[in-house]
């Protein structure tokens, strides 16, 4: 199998015109009041098709042959807003378009497009798929750079860490550069140790060396967007290994560098004018003789010391280089996005984020972006109080406080510590997985967050 590299993913529209079959997305009052098309409603009737969220109706011709489908909405079609995703995965293959629905034709394509996600490159067998006409009042440009930011963020998680190690990482990183003409520069190895001496640490016992990616794209002058992403490849724990159990996902502890990744296509793709600058610490927290140890400690970039007290906390570590290297340049906004926390899951569950910021109109405007998108988040505190929980008694900070509470909020706390020119910065802890299938996602590797930072984004430059 060769190792992942960047590409665009075909769309699952129909672009080619021609014949397509109708789909009727009602509401149990639609077939109630008998406001849909007679043939379609007469089917539905005599199947005793109540239109309850996600069920779908195929309907026959007079010839017995494929004429459409019934799709149901449920009695509140907003409680699901990317119910259509189900379509997706439900209807035979085939060409198709909406014939009616009360959704916005921008939610109704955006949601078949996110329920169409397949990872099937290890599958032996692959299954044909329906396509959708986009309706003529969607923006069917934007829908599709979203769907591929987040098919990238997915493909590069579920990529097992075999074919997505430090190196297949750069290898996409470079595709993706390469594809938008943007400037890239990398620092891996031994170069580390003076400059990024914690990612260096961190990484060293793997035998692909870590490395520190960055690209460059935009134009001086343009507002300063700068976005860090979590890249460790895979999470052993270290010497203070984790249960095998704790292990088993642990490919996607690269997630915040997928979905930055992925954030940085969409700005990329829609020409946003923008000074976009992407860094990427790379490492596998692996085991050998040259390991970090607990005990260690260790001075960062920004010159702070920094007391290991547990190896399993190595994220915030390879972070606090990366984020004292985009502060040097004070960015207008900077984001980082990273599988930091256990904590975090226990908060607020694995399908909403918690971001921390102390700007309150960047707050602001990343709920109303998170609602106007359906792309769940929610603001955790930067709690001053438990400052007092990262002291460590021989160094500066510690990188795991004792006692495990309010861990979301210390890990946090810690990485703020890096971040002093600064003023609008926002840290995001994701989970970076679906556990479970959902209607806009076949479950596995997924994409938090970028949609509405992408909103955010588009909308403050306009």
């Amino acid at each position: 199998m060769a190792p992942y590299q960047f590409i665009e993913r075909p769309t699952p529209f129909n672009s080619k015109g021609g014949s397509t079959l109708p789909i009727f997305a009602v509401t149990p009052a639609h077939i109630e009041t008998g406001t849909i098309d007679p043939i379609a409603l007469d089917w539905a009737k005599k199947a005793g098709y109540k239109a309850e969220s996600g069920s779908l109706l195929l309907i026959p011709t007079e010839e017995g042959h494929l004429g459409g489908a019934l799709f149901g909405l449920g009695i509140n079609p907003s409680e699901q807003p990317y119910i259509t995703g189900k379509l997706a995965r439900t209807l035979p293959a085939g060409d198709w378009h909406i014939e009616t629905a009360p959704l916005t034709a921008n939610r109704l394509s955006l949601g078949f497009g996110l329920g169409s996600y397949r990872f099937d490159r290890y599958k032996s067998e692959k299954s044909s798929a329906p396509t959708l006409m986009i309706p003529r009042d969607a923006d069917g440009a934007d829908i599709k750079r979203q769907l591929a930011g987040v098919f990238l963020a997915r493909d590069l998680i579920n990529t097992p860490t075999n074919d997505m190690g430090p190196n297949e990482l750069e290898a996409a990183f470079r595709g993706l550069a390469a594809h938008y003409k943007a400037e890239i520069n990398v620092v891996s190895g031994d170069d580390l140790r003076q400059n990024f001496p914690l990612v260096h640490t961190v990484g060293r016992a793997s035998a692909d060396a870590p490395r520190l990616l960055e690209l460059r794209w935009g134009k001086k002058g343009h507002r300063k967007i700068t976005l860090v992403g979590k890249g460790v490849c895979f999470d052993t724990g270290g010497l203070d290994i984790k249960p095998a159990s704790s292990m088993l996902l642990m490919k996607k502890d690269m997630g915040g560098a997928a979905n930055v990744m992925g954030l940085a296509l969409m700005i990329m793709d829609a020409k946003l004018k923008v000074d976009l600058r992407v860094i990427i610490p790379v490492v596998e927290n692996s085991i050998s003789a040259n390991a970090f140890r607990p005990g260690d400690i260790y001075r960062s970039r920004k010159g702070l010391t920094v007391q290991i007290d547990n190896t399993d906390a190595e994220g915030r570590l390879i972070l606090a280089d990366a984020l004292a290297y985009a502060d040097e340049d004070a960015p207008d906004l900077l984001i980082d996005m990273a599988t930091l926390t256990g904590a975090a899951r226990v908060a607020l569950g694995p399908d909403l984020p918690p971001f921390f910021t102390d700007d309150v109109e960047l707050a602001q405007d990343l709920t109303e972006a998170s609602l106007e998108t359906d792309d769940p988040l929610w603001r955790l505190p930067l709690y001053a109080g438990y400052e007092k929980d990262i002291r460590a008694k021989f160094a500066d900070i510690t990188n795991a406080p004792a006692g495990g509470m309010a861990g979301a909020i210390t890990a946090a706390l810690f990485l703020k510590r890096f971040v002093s020119n600064t003023t609008s910065w926002a840290h995001f802890d994701i989970y970076g997985w679906a556990p479970s299938e959902r209607p806009h996602s076949p479950g596995g590797g997924e994409a938090q967050a970028i949609r509405a930072l992408y909103h955010h984004i588009r909308q403050s430059v306009r």
